[in-house]
């Protein structure tokens, strides 16, 4: 069975407004995200490496985040779009990552043009590849979206400059990755409400072509609280959640952890468990009755 590439869909729904994505970190979380009605959804490279027990400093194989990409595809049936940190490699492994990605089900991905290993856009000490390097290494993963999908798998580029190089590097760098092949420009660690306006403004005014645009509504890092609505004031396509759901569910592990070590007994945090009755309702499973495995 044919099925319309899920890179289409995500384009046609930010075609339609700008469009909240939040993280899923496994198939589960991916099935919340869509019964509560979300369109679409983020596999972040961060929580993918801490959900693994490791820091998000590029430690896991490509073949470890398509497992995850695969899972959460499944998990959602939305249009995912999907962290590949800096490619897992050069040239040849940028395009293997891009065949693989689309294998997988993904929508599309983001490349960053941080050095290896790569640092969490919001803490500092950051280090570039040079501006060719990158956008040739965006080229490459366009022409493999265009090998594989007929170009509906969408490259995105993330600049990392401005905590590094500047806003204007930042802008220069996203124009060039325009340039080079991406369709959607994701620029990381920008600090306040202006600088996402002025980015939207300026790089627009200076592309003179249709380019999507990423923010991240990442928590605890560089940049404010800022709403969807706010966003799409700013012209911002999608944004993205990306640890969101694993910082709640942690900070509730963690306490409920706690409760149990002290007393024994989980009778203090009952209420506030999930039901046997409400997972089998999200997995849609009825005790008794076979399963039937969805069809993606």
């Amino acid at each position: 069975m044919k099925t319309r590439h899920p890179g289409l869909t995500l384009r046609d729904l930010m075609d339609r407004g700008t469009v909240p994505a939040p993280g899923a970190f496994n198939a589960l979380v991916a099935r919340q995200i869509a019964r509560t009605g979300f369109e679409a959804c983020y596999v972040s490279g961060g929580a993918t490496s801490v959900a693994a027990g490791v820091p998000d400093v590029g430690l896991l194989t490509l073949d470890h985040f398509t497992r995850t990409v695969r899972e959460v595809v499944f998990g959602s049936g939305l249009p995912v779009l999907a962290d590949a940190d800096t490619g897992f490699g050069e040239e040849e492994m940028i395009r293997r990552t891009v065949i693989e990605y689309n294998h997988a089900g993904a929508a599309g991905l983001h490349i960053e043009d941080q050095v290896f290993p790569k640092r969490c856009g919001h803490l500092d000490g950051k280090t570039l590849i040079p501006l060719d390097q990158a956008a040739g290494r965006i080229k490459w993963a366009a022409d493999a979206a265009q090998d594989c999908s007929d170009g509906a798998f969408i490259i995105c580029a993330r600049t990392d400059a401005r905590g590094v190089e500047g806003f204007d590097a930042a802008l220069d760098r996203a124009a060039a990755y325009h340039e080079a092949g991406a369709a959607m420009i994701f620029p990381e660690g920008l600090t306040s409400e202006n600088e996402f306006a002025e980015f939207a403004s300026r790089l627009r005014e200076r592309v003179q072509s249709r380019v999507y645009l990423l923010a991240n509504m990442t928590e605890f890092g560089k940049t404010p609280i800022i709403p969807l609505a706010r966003f799409a004031e700013m012209g911002y396509d999608i944004v993205i959640f990306p640890v969101t759901t694993l910082r709640v569910a942690m900070h509730a592990v963690a306490h409920a952890l706690a409760v149990l070590k002290d007393t024994g007994s989980v009778e203090p945090f009952l209420d506030q468990m999930q039901t046997r009755q409400a997972l089998y309702e999200l997995v849609e499973y009825t005790p008794g009755t076979p399963w039937e495995y969805p069809v993606r």
